[in-house]
């Protein structure tokens, strides 16, 4: 399945529903959906991105979730089984990441914190390491475990997934996707 440009414009500045069920206990938080989430209703749903890749490489999923043509229902079923969630700091979707303002990434640091008291997972693992120090306003802030809890769950920043960034692949996303997956008890 593929989208012409002028397709996936049509979903700028749609939304993509949280993919979080009860007990979730690991929440992926993306920095918000690309055009090709927005039309397929999936989260990291680029052909290019790695985060299922990177979820499968790190032992979470028992088979590889193929999204970019949307995520089945057994596969959602599947992922929130686990205790898996996604959610991202802005719900708006763009084309590239840096067309979001800093007040729409520190409303939405404020928005995942309500969230968290609602959902209450183990751990929390940013994916963005520049929206994570924008949002929150830690301009020092490097990747890895995180001093402090993110509202009672420990807190983990790693790369963005999209294969936009050239300093992650699918085999270092998995090594962080683990040691989260480690601290909210999934492995």
């Amino acid at each position: 399945m593929g989208f012409t440009r002028s397709e996936l414009e049509a979903y700028r500045g749609r939304t993509v529903p949280d993919l979080v069920g009860p007990g979730v206990r690991l929440l992926f938080v993306g920095i918000n959906p690309g055009l090709w989430t927005a039309a397929t209703g999936a989260h990291f749903a680029h052909p290019g991105n790695r985060f299922y890749p990177a979820i499968h490489a790190a032992g979470l999923t028992g088979h590889r979730i193929k999204v970019s043509g949307g995520m089945a229902a057994s596969d959602r079923r599947h992922f929130v089984g686990i205790g898996i969630g996604v959610t991202n700091l802005v719900q708006r979707a763009t084309g590239r990441a840096d067309e979001l303002s800093k007040e729409e990434l520190v409303a939405g640091a404020r928005r995942l914190q309500v969230n968290l008291a609602a959902w209450e997972p183990r751990a929390v693992a940013i994916l963005g390491i520049g929206a994570y120090r924008t949002a929150f306003a830690i301009p020092q802030a490097s990747t890895g475990r995180q001093s402090g809890l993110l509202n009672g769950a420990r807190l983990f920043v790693f790369g963005n997934p999209s294969g936009l960034n050239a300093h992650e692949t699918a085999a270092t996303l998995a090594r962080s996707f683990r040691e989260a997956a480690e601290a909210a008890g999934l492995r």
